[in-house]
């Protein structure tokens, strides 16, 4: 199968690390014979079912297209091309939430799309970004590669974007490092991972293609010189696709290798890859491992790393050990509902299997980094801090016209650190990396204010549009007493923050917290909240959410009730921290044991009319702010580096 594209070209790589065994490109014709055979048996299979069902995926594809409130008739991006929905908006409407309909959408003025542009979180100068790719520390720098779209502020012509960063806050802009320019990944060069080779320090990466005939395929590609401490340029592998599809796995299900994790004989590595398994109606997510000693030639080892029945396609799977080596995490970003599960578990390498300590929250059934809009996270380790860092995409919530005019589309998270709770065991704490308070300025701090039931008190910050907050809550014993002595038949079955009716709704201990990105007459406002309740087995659960139902008066974007529950232990005060950034807000409960990420829209709230609220909702309790403190925030520098 020749390359087809006029496109540019980078270099073919011929280090050593990627010459293949006699060190010609002979050996390729039998490997690139196997696929074109594996591509034109399935191409043949899908023609067949297509002409015996009359096409019937038409109908498919149209419920696709009307994912998006507002949408004007704007169709679905991703889904045909073999990847998850791309279009704004589409993959939050696919869950649920409010948002106007039909072609009225709201007229946004260039002010208002203005202001939407982040300060101090991760955005390329214009265009479209999705995944996070291979992070890595190299020669003193972080590097942060994602999913770009060169053209346009839309999904397609998929590159690899790369930014730097001493700090990983302030962050240079370096020209793309990765074009679709080859045969194997003519229709996007999609997402992958670093791995940074010990014997040599030299990072090493894997990504997928999109063959032109949109075969989801493995490539390599390694530094074109290894002394340049910005990694401006990379080469291909002429070995290049390293690993295709084996039997049974979908061309376009085969996706997203993760960092590679060294072998237990000190000679090999292990990668793995996400696929599904729709065979007998399992819809089961799975995790393949393959074991590598060049990075050129993999052997699939036998059996699967985990698979849960149910949960569909997985994609960008995280798989990495904890700081004591004795758990792992397994981590995948589910196809189907867009959302980022992990688990903690055990990992056996010579029986190729990862099960998790508790199996009712295994991956895609429990856990998630993130309850609000987070998805296609990557992780790695940071060895000049010894952490592990995390980002995760945060998409847009409003209409692609929107995005268009604007110039630009996406976000990345705040970075945050992730480790196991020591406190409970059983869950991972995000938190954002301390560098992010090296932007930090003026403060004001506000403390021992007593929220009776029904209360909504202003709070002197201005402007209120670029905020770092913490803060602490403390319950009135009599209302937490009253709750427990509750009879059997208040117990229901539990609160919901996605169907409790959101921060309006009154209840005996909730809800409570701040509202951000409010206007003076709080007709808007993103509340992020408390929520204790009786559980169904009539114990006290704290709930943590954000009600964005009433974050903008717009009517062409995705508004919803997001968030979960999250524990508090005896003796811990209710805590929690929240970044504001204009269109963005990122909350951490109790440490980070509960994390939701918010992408909000207002058309009152912005500039200097951005206001903070506290408030309590409680038909009952009187609730304290033991303290708060406010800091506003630097913007960061975000620009081409200067050649």
């Amino acid at each position: 199968m020749a390359p087809s594209l006029p496109l540019r070209h980078s270099p073919e790589a011929s280090s050593p690390l990627l010459s293949s065994p006699g060190g010609s490109s002979a050996h390729l014709s039998p490997r690139r014979r196997r696929l074109q055979a594996l591509l034109l048996s399935s191409a043949l299979t899908l023609l067949a079912v297509v002409v015996v069902l009359g096409g019937g995926a038409g109908g498919r594809h149209e419920a696709i297209a009307t994912l998006r409130p507002g949408s004007g008739g704007a169709v679905s991006r991703g889904r045909e091309a073999g990847v998850s929905e791309k279009s704004s908006g589409g993959r939050l409407s696919a869950e649920g939430g409010s948002g106007g309909g039909g072609d009225d959408s709201f007229q946004w003025t260039n002010d208002m799309l203005r202001w939407q542009r982040t300060g101090f979180h991760f955005q390329p100068l214009n265009n479209w970004m999705n995944d996070p790719n291979a992070p890595l520390y190299y020669k003193g720098w972080y590097h942060l590669f994602y999913q770009y779209n060169p053209s346009g502020a839309v999904w397609g012509n998929i590159t690899w974007g790369h930014a730097i960063s001493r700090d990983l806050v302030r962050w240079l802009h370096l020209p793309v490092a990765l074009f679709p320019d080859r045969w194997y990944d003519a229709r996007g060069a999609w997402s992958g991972s670093a791995t940074v080779l010990p014997s040599s320090g030299i990072p090493v990466i894997l990504y997928t293609g999109s063959t032109n005939s949109s075969a989801q395929v493995q490539n390599l590609a390694v530094p074109a010189d290894p002394s340049d401490p910005l990694l401006r340029r990379w080469s291909k592998a002429a070995a290049n696709p390293v690993i295709v599809p084996p039997a049974g796995v979908g061309l376009k299900d085969f996706r997203d290798p993760t960092t590679a994790w060294p072998a237990a004989d000190g000679g090999s590595w292990m990668i793995a890859i996400g696929t599904k398994d729709d065979s007998a109606s399992v819809h089961a997510g799975v995790a393949l491992v393959y074991r590598t000693v060049d990075f050129v030639k993999y052997e699939l080892v036998p059996g699967e790393l985990r698979r849960v029945a149910g949960t569909g396609m997985w994609e960008c799977v995280d798989f990495y050990s904890l700081s004591d080596g004795a758990k792992h995490v397994l981590k995948a970003s589910l196809d189907d509902d867009r959302r980022d599960y992990y688990a903690i578990g055990s990992y056996d390498e010579g029986r190729n299997e990862w099960v998790p300590d508790d199996a009712a929250a295994d991956v895609g059934v429990g856990l998630r980094y993130d309850w609000g809009n987070f998805y296609a996270s990557k992780s790695f380790y940071d060895p000049a801090k010894r952490r592990r860092v995390l980002w995760g995409w945060v998409g847009e919530a409003d209409s692609e016209a929107a995005d268009v005019r604007k110039g630009w589309a996406s976000l990345q998270s705040i970075p945050r650190t992730v480790e196991l709770d020591a406190k409970t065991g059983r869950n991972l704490v995000q938190w954002p990396v301390e560098e992010v308070k090296s932007l930090r300025m003026s403060s004001q701090k506000f403390e021992n204010i007593k929220l009776l039931p029904g209360s909504l008190i202003p709070l002197d910050v201005s402007p209120a549009t670029q905020v770092d907050m913490e803060g602490e809550f403390e319950i009135d014993e009599a209302a937490i007493s009253a709750l427990m002595t509750a009879t059997a038949t208040t117990k229901g079955t539990g609160y919901n923050c996605s169907t409790g009716g959101g921060a309006a709704a009154r209840g005996a201990v909730g809800p409570f917290g701040l509202a951000v990105l409010a206007d003076e007459a709080v007709l808007e406002k993103t509340a992020v909240y408390f929520y204790v309740a009786r559980a169904a087995d009539g114990q006290l659960a704290t709930h943590f959410c954000h009600d964005e139902s009433r974050s903008s008066r717009a009517n062409d974007i995705v508004k919803r009730v997001v968030g979960s529950h999250v524990s508090v232990l005896p003796g811990e005060t209710l805590s929690v921290r929240i970044l504001v950034d204009h269109s963005i807000v990122e909350s951490f409960a109790q440490g980070g044991r509960t994390c939701i990420t918010s992408r909000v829209y207002p058309t009152k709230a912005i500039y200097n009319a951005a206001r903070v609220f506290l408030f309590n909702n409680a038909n009952d309790a009187t609730v304290t702010l033991k303290s708060l403190t406010v800091w506003q925030m630097n913007s960061t520098s975000n620009h081409l580096y200067d050649f």
